[in-house]
């Protein structure tokens, strides 16, 4: 299958996640609302993932990837500016 690779933000209670999702590339659930609504799928996987406490000052730090249980998802959307294009949904 054709992959490609959407750059996102999301975030939960706690915690907002910017990374990459990787998505196919077109078809069935290549968007990104799509393939987040799948009611079979419990995680996501965010690779090159910049991870910032949300009511805290430490400084956000950086993991090659993160699990994020759909439970705890409170926002998700597409990235903006030079990584992501900002449109695609």
């Amino acid at each position: 299958m054709d992959m490609r690779r959407e750059p996102i933000v999301i975030e939960t209670v706690r915690y907002r996640i910017e990374g990459t999702l990787t998505l196919p590339r077109e078809g069935y659930r290549s968007r990104l609302s799509d393939f987040v609504n799948q009611r079979d799928r419990d995680f996501f996987a965010i690779s090159d993932a910049t991870v910032t406490v949300l009511d805290s000052t430490d400084a956000p730090w950086q993991v090659g990837f993160v699990m994020v249980a759909r439970s705890q998802i409170v926002l998700v959307r597409p990235a903006e500016g030079p990584a992501g294009d900002g449109g695609s949904e």
